[in-house]
């Protein structure tokens, strides 16, 4: 028998189950960000929503999404990390289930904001579960599936939410998280591995803080396109933001237990790969707000014919992010994440010149392809960049912190497209539109293509689990599994944590 046979014969069982579960849990979150995108029509129809109530029937789940992640990731690391995620997929499924009752937007809107915050919960723990029950050699490989389940989700929200519309009807794509929901509770609670953080207390003010400021953040962004950059809500929110962020900074060097320990951030692999996810997740939402309308009003497909058509784009992450992993795992995150930008950047450019009236999908196919690649390429190293440069214990912190950063380029990017649109374009003809849609494009592979340069300065391949130095007068001992004990507070990495 092979090394390997036997390595993967003893493998402990809950390894396999939080190789099922926890990807199942990130397609719920990814699915629920784009899905009700091609039922808004039938949602107007049939509640009476104003554009308004359209706009934040999206933005409401992305909302609460964003500024709650470091709250789920801190709830995991002090209540348990098992607990907190079957608690996060209840929340979701029981909010999926209000929001198919809606019976008005106003219902609709709120149950979305209760869904988000599940989400938020469930999306950085799903990271963590896997760091916990995977050793290092074999992570990137497990992330790569976590990636291509993250953009099944996301390839498959326009599809099936076009196909249950047409199909049966809106509230059902709320409904069908229900069941999936709650057996995914269940198995979860009696199948997956208990772990906690190193923070044996919540560190109440970092968690209003950081969730107000985030909230400011992405409020900034999603008014913008409605009532302008240059308002004073748009203004203020944003200053406002900066400012409560700040405040957070200055807590959390004092706090007996802080939350997110800074020292994190002097950690070249750690700050490299968020810098990564914010810049590649501006270029993909934003280009998917998009290309879903381009489909549409642009060259005349129905929203089930434009889903489909976006399949060859970001379903291409399903296939290839697997192979990402396992390339990551041999030879280095790095060249995975340099190759991966260039790629995105350079088809999302390629759409962009092709781009125009009439155009057929032919000559769409090939570009959309390339871009696809790329972004199925970053996805796992990005993951594993981001989990593999932090100290074990930390790594539900820095899950949280990636996921955050991750779902403010979806607004930011979406602000940012939909502003450069409104510049050249308009809805008035399919002519109009696609004269928008051309530097709108453009300026999505410019943010892809910058992403090249924190993918540059990253490790090759971070140290594993770096030591940390112990802030004065607590002590780092070896836990019971033989993983080094890292205590909360610490704010100086070693030199080893820095990378090569």
């Amino acid at each position: 028998m092979s090394e390997r046979a036997g390595t993967a014969r003893r493998r402990p069982p809950h390894v396999v189950w939080t190789l099922v579960l926890a990807p199942i849990g990130v397609f719920l979150t990814a699915l629920d960000v784009v899905v009700v995108s091609t039922a808004l029509p039938a949602i107007q129809r049939e509640l009476g929503a104003g554009l308004a109530d359209l706009e934040w029937t999206l933005n409401a789940y992305n909302l609460a999404f964003a500024c709650l992640m470091l709250t789920g990731a801190a709830l995991g690391d002090r209540f348990g990390r098992r607990r907190m995620f079957v608690a996060g997929v209840l929340v979701f499924s029981l909010a999926s289930a209000a929001a198919a009752l809606s019976q008005s937007a106003a219902e609709l809107i709120a149950a979305r904001v209760v869904q988000g915050a599940g989400a938020a919960v469930i999306m950085p723990l799903t990271l963590t579960l896997i760091v916990d029950a995977f050793p290092a050699s074999r992570r990137g490989t497990a992330l790569g599936i976590w990636g291509g389940v993250t953009g099944l989700g996301v390839a498959a929200g326009p599809v099936v939410g076009g196909a249950i519309t047409e199909g049966v009807s809106w509230q059902w794509i709320f409904w069908v998280n229900v069941p999936v929901g709650l057996a995914l509770a269940a198995l979860s609670a009696v199948r997956l591995r208990e772990s906690h953080g190193p923070r044996s207390r919540l560190d109440p003010l970092g968690l209003v803080l950081i969730a107000a400021g985030l909230f400011a953040l992405t409020w900034a962004p999603v008014r913008a396109p409605a009532i302008g950059w240059g308002t004073l809500e748009v203004i203020g929110a944003a200053l406002s933001g900066a400012l409560l962020v700040g405040a957070f900074v200055a807590w959390e060097r004092r706090a007996r237990y802080p939350m997110m320990p800074l020292g994190l951030f002097r950690v070249r692999g750690f700050v490299t790969a968020n810098a990564i996810g914010f810049l590649q997740q501006m270029s993909i939402i934003g280009s998917l707000f998009l290309l879903s309308q381009m489909f549409q009003v642009g060259l005349g497909y129905s929203p089930w014919e434009a889903g489909l058509r976006i399949l060859v784009w970001n379903g291409t992450v399903m296939v290839v992010a697997p192979i990402a992993g396992a390339l990551a795992d041999r030879f280095g995150d790095r060249p995975v994440l340099i190759g991966g930008m260039a790629l995105q950047g350079a088809g999302l450019g390629w759409v962009a010149t092709v781009a125009q009236t009439g155009v057929g999908y032919g000559t769409l196919v090939v570009p959309l392809l390339v871009a696809g690649v790329g972004i199925a390429l970053c996805l796992p190293p990005v993951a594993n960049l981001v989990t593999s440069s932090v100290p074990f214990e930390e790594a539900g912190v820095a899950a949280g912190v990636n996921s955050a950063m991750r779902e403010l380029g979806s607004v930011f990017g979406v602000a940012v497209v939909a502003l450069i649109f409104a510049s050249y374009g308009g809805y008035t003809t399919s002519s109009t539109f696609m004269d928008g849609v051309q530097p709108a494009l453009w300026a999505a592979s410019a943010i892809a293509l910058a992403a090249t340069i924190p993918a540059f300065l990253s490790p090759r391949k971070p140290d594993v689990r770096p030591p940390m130095i112990p802030a004065e007068g607590m002590v780092a001992g070896p836990r019971a599994d033989g993983r080094s004990q890292v205590p909360p507070g610490e704010v100086r990495a070693s030199k080893g944590g820095r990378g090569r």
